[in-house]
This record gives structure tokens, sequence and C-alpha cells, in this order.
């Protein structure tokens, strides 16, 4: 393992890029997964933190990594598949791990694919427990309909509104307001927009947008307060949010997650013309397991 490299990834440049989806592309064929690392998420500036191993020339591993509470670390690797059982993995994750306990990381969240014996098997290894599982969905074909509140619109968040997004949020997704304030403030980067639902200039949800590239636009916190639930709102802000995105760049590739027991969002997700593209599993474990 003595010719093996591992470094922390500086040079973002297409070439570098080209041979992370290069690896990306090989290991999903040759696991027949739908695996994604978050390439578009790497970037010198407010994007992923990325560790590379390569054998010479050829780049055999990879490790990503954020946080969005800053105490646990989503995690995100890969590893060519003539090159597996020899380490590489655990040693792209002990360098990730010194920067990520200097940043007070305390527990680390793998993300791998539905059915990938050697991704649950590492996560084994690692100590990490399986937590939860998650549909990947992609918007396919808009099914545009009449809206059932007329006067709900969606108004980017203003600086008055953060005590409602904090409420809004905590309340719908059952997180304390403690936590909830932590991952507000560890996820307002430059790209991602907060809208505010208001429905006859009252607020009834939120729901915010990541452009992570020119092309692709991730939907993530969508919550309606629990007092306005179940009334048909929730259609109603996610189909404005789509067709805002659509409007402003036609071929926008729009995704979204949520997990496998919503039935209710999934059904919603659907029904505004999202598909299923692939099942992650989420696997959790310390930070200082050896």
């Amino acid at each position: 393992m003595g010719e093996h490299v591992i470094k922390k990834m500086t040079d973002f440049s297409e070439r570098s890029i080209a041979a992370v989806k290069s690896l990306e592309l090989l290991c999903k064929n040759s696991d027949g997964s739908n695996l994604r690392v978050g390439v578009e998420s790497l970037g010198p500036e407010n994007g992923d933190a990325a560790f590379l191993c390569h054998a010479g020339e050829q780049l055999i591993g990879f490790l990503s990594w954020y946080t969005s509470d800053g105490t646990q670390a989503n995690i995100n690797g890969m590893v060519h598949p003539e090159y597996r059982r020899q380490q590489v993995f655990r040693r792209l994750l002990d360098l990730a791990r010194q920067e990520m306990e200097a940043q007070g990381i305390q527990t680390l969240r793998y993300r791998i694919p539905s059915g990938s014996l050697s991704g649950a098997g590492c996560a084994a290894q690692l100590a990490a427990n399986l937590t939860s599982s998650e549909y990947s969905l992609s918007l396919k074909q808009y099914h545009a309909r009449e809206p059932r509140y007329p006067e709900l619109m969606l108004q980017v968040e203003q600086p008055d509104d953060y005590e409602f997004s904090v409420i809004c949020s905590s309340q719908a997704f059952g997180d304390s307001e403690s936590w909830t304030r932590d991952y507000w403030a560890h996820t307002r980067q430059p790209g991602r927009i907060t809208y505010i639902a208001k429905n006859n200039q009252m607020p009834v949800g939120l729901i915010r947008v990541n452009k992570v590239d020119s092309r692709t636009a991730v939907i993530h916190d969508f919550c309606v307060l629990p007092s306005c639930q179940g009334k048909g709102l929730g259609r109603d802000i996610l189909a404005a949010a789509v067709e805002d995105l659509l409007l402003q760049e036609p071929d926008t590739h729009i995704r979204l997650g949520v997990v496998t027991e919503n039935a209710y969002a999934l059904d919603l997700y659907l029904s505004v013309g999202f598909a299923i593209m692939g099942e992650f599993q989420y696997f959790t474990g310390p930070v200082s397991c050896r």
C-alpha cells in the first residue's frame, strides 16, 4: 500500500472533477448501484471537503464530507473495485477524521446505496448502525394543475422571518429549537434560498432550494406548520417552487429526498411529477472509531 497517495482535494479543475466522475461511474456500473457522491457539491469555497487516494496517476478512492449542524458529518465515499479490501477507505477516513475532530464533529453518517454489500460491510467495520433509508427523486414531468389556494405566494426569506423558519421547521420535523438553530446557522451558504409560504399574507410553511450548479437544484427542508397540515397547502407550495425553478431555467434538474417511511410525502412528490431514482441507506457511527 506504500504506493497509494492520500491527500486533501485542492484542485477543482474540470480535469480533477472529471476523474471523480469517472470513478463514480465505474463504481456505479461495477456494483449495479445508484451511487452518487455529490460531485456537484465539491468546491474550494462553501463546498464539501474531499480527500483523494491515487495509485500512481489513477484515482482509486474518494471521500467527501460536510456538516449541517456542526456535530454530525455526512459522508460520501467510493473505492475502485480492484482496490477494495486494501484499507483505502479507512485511510481516507483517518485523514478526514483529523479535520472533522478539529471542527467538533462527534458522529459520522455514511450514505450508502441500498443493496450495496460492500458499503454495508464497510459501515459494519466502522461500528456504524443503520438509522434510516431515503428515496432519491428527480422531476421527470411536471404535472401542473389549478392551485387549491390561489392566494398562496412564496417569498424569499427576510431577516424578520428567521424565528418563523426555526419554529416551523422544529415543529414540523420534531427537532428541538436549539438543534434547529444550529442547523440553520450551518446551512446558509450562497446559492441556498429559503422561501416562506404565505397564504393570505399569513406564513404557513417554508421550502428551501439549494442551487448546487447552474442546472441542478435540490429542494429540501420543505415543511408546513402542523396546524396547517392536511389541507392541501403542501402540494401548492411544492408546485409553486417547481414552477419558479422551471421558469428561471426550463432544463433545471430538480431533485429531492424523502425517508422511505413517509408514504404521504412520497405520494405528494409523485403527484407533482417526481420519480424515484434510487434508494440510499444511512449508517451512523462515532467519529473516534479506529
